[in-house]
């Protein structure tokens, strides 16, 4: 598998890969998809790839990482999304270092001839990438590039599943019969814990672990109106799968007529 010269890949202790997450940043696929790292945790079926797209350099500092350099920066997330990857048992864990404005370029194509020659090379049974109404700009044009390199394959090469997730824009303004519900219930301490090694991003002043698991429970809650609670614990996905099954489609034109969805369930 030929990749860009940034690249690293850092083997798990299972080769099973039926799970593919392709996130921009370290700490993405932790809040986005614990639905697939339950899936493959200590699992002799199930194994995830996981895949982050950038550097890490950018990130806000505080505290004991307010002097670090972007280098600095970069070398500590780099450690804890290692340190994530072991505990959440991925079968492999594919770093492209990419800067954000690389992968914001929508001329530059080589962060998704990666991600094509990833899918090519594991051949996943199921795809998360980012959902294409994430408001963070990054988010975005990874998920982008993930759908044109999936695009790029012939069909017999692609995954079954393409799910978007959450983490900068919740989904629950999907219509209810459009959203993909992950029930987490009984993996909170799994949860919690791939997420706490982020110290960096924690220390920083961003308090993702609590903000993804209070999320999660507010899903589980208020999924139903009219019904009690059937899981604690629940994430949402945009089921993508049209996308990489007719290429006609436009990707812009698929996430605005979603949006016109939500605007007349809201107006009738």
């Amino acid at each position: 598998m030929q990749l860009n010269k940034n690249a690293e890949i850092v083997h798990g202790k299972k080769q099973i890969f039926t799970e593919l997450v392709v996130a921009a940043h370290q700490d993405d696929i932790e809040i986005m998809c614990p639905q697939a790292i339950i899936k493959g945790y200590q699992s002799d079926k199930y194994g995830v790839i996981a895949v982050v797209c950038a550097d890490g350099a950018g990130s806000p500092r505080t505290g004991k990482f307010a002097d670090m350099t972007d280098e600095d920066m970069m070398k500590v997330r780099r450690v804890e999304q290692i340190k994530a990857a072991e505990i959440g048992d991925y079968s492999e864990l594919i770093m492209l270092n990419y800067t954000s404005k690389e992968l914001k370029d929508r001329s530059n194509d080589s962060p998704m001839l990666d991600i094509k020659a990833i899918i090519e090379e594991y051949r996943p049974e199921t795809m998360y990438i980012h959902n294409l109404a994430d408001k963070h700009p990054t988010h975005v044009g990874t998920a982008v590039n993930s759908v044109k390199a999936v695009r790029a394959l012939p069909k017999e090469l692609r995954p079954k599943k393409l799910y978007g997730c959450e983490v900068w824009r919740a989904l629950d303004w999907l219509s209810d019969d459009e959203k993909v519900f992950f029930d987490l219930t009984g993996y909170e301490k799994l949860m919690r814990d791939v997420l706490d090694v982020y110290e960096s991003q924690i220390a920083g002043g961003k308090e993702y672990c609590t903000a993804a698991l209070g999320r999660r429970a507010g899903n589980a809650t208020f999924s139903a109106s009219h019904g009690v609670d059937v899981a604690e614990f629940v994430t949402y996905g945009m089921d993508l799968t049209p996308l990489i099954e007719d290429d006609s489609i436009d990707i812009k034109e698929f996430i605005v007529k979603k949006i016109y969805d939500f605007a007349n369930d809201v107006l009738i």
